[in-house]
């Protein structure tokens, strides 16, 4: 994909949703501003839109505009500073057998598969369920020039895989996926600490992790990678 605008984010045209029911909070309106999609949208100017709490997903790039909540925060690693906890350093030792290799392009039928069962047992009350092939291929399968799959293999079984941007910013986590029957290994844990050993060995500063809600028990996980920083107010804060 080619992008070839100006960097200068003010000047690009936002899209505001009609107000939908929250996937994260019960009895909640939310509503979604996009960038206009028929924008060709550099590197540049996705890392810059990446610092302002933007997120990417599929061919969006996107940020919550609700009317009456600002309860997702996005949050981001500081990978150099990253020190991980006794449970992820439990998790880490749990998983040397596995192999992880970077690449552009993926089997669409061997990771629909695992997506498929990630989906079913993880997200069957979401809007992804119940999932299909095109719709996969239009989500995971919508790689941007500076799109990377990461593949966690066990005996050159496809386990996990982590779908990351990588901007001059540091790497962005855009999703994530596991067989479930391996739910004991703690992939999408394994998955976030491998993306910050890549992220400091390649001399970037973050990880993005998208959007916490404090009050969801599905964005928990993202609390627990510390130090970390939330974007409150328009400026990123630490936190502890």
């Amino acid at each position: 994909m080619t992008r070839d605008i100006s960097p200068d984010v003010n000047k690009i045209r936002l899209y505001l949703t009609e107000p939908h029911p929250c996937s994260y909070l019960d009895n909640r309106e939310a509503t979604t501003a996009f960038v206009d999609p028929k924008i060709e949208i550099t590197d540049d100017a996705y890392n810059h839109l990446s610092l302002l709490g933007f997120r990417r997903s599929g061919q969006y790039v996107y940020t919550p505009r609700c009317a009456t909540c600002q309860a997702c925060i996005p949050v981001r690693v500081q990978a150099a500073k990253f020190k991980p906890s006794r449970q992820q350093r439990r998790c880490l030792k749990r998983n040397t057998d596995i192999t992880v290799a970077s690449t552009t392009t993926i089997d669409l039928h061997e990771h629909f598969d695992v997506f498929e069962r990630y989906v079913n047992a993880r997200h069957s009350d979401g809007d992804m369920h119940p999932t299909s092939l095109n719709q996969f291929e239009n989500f995971i399968g919508a790689a941007w020039d500076c799109t990377r799959y990461l593949e966690f293999r066990l005996d050159n079984q496809l386990i996990c895989s982590a779908v990351v941007d990588w901007l001059s910013s540091g790497l962005s986590a855009i999703y994530t996926y596991f067989d479930p029957d391996f739910h004991k290994r703690s992939l999408g844990t394994y998955a976030i600490l491998k993306q910050i050993e890549l992220t400091e060995a390649y001399n970037l500063s973050y990880v993005y992790l998208g959007y916490w809600i404090r009050d969801s028990d599905k964005m928990s996980y993202k609390s627990n990678f510390h130090p970390m920083q939330l974007y409150i107010n328009k400026r990123w804060v630490d936190v502890g």
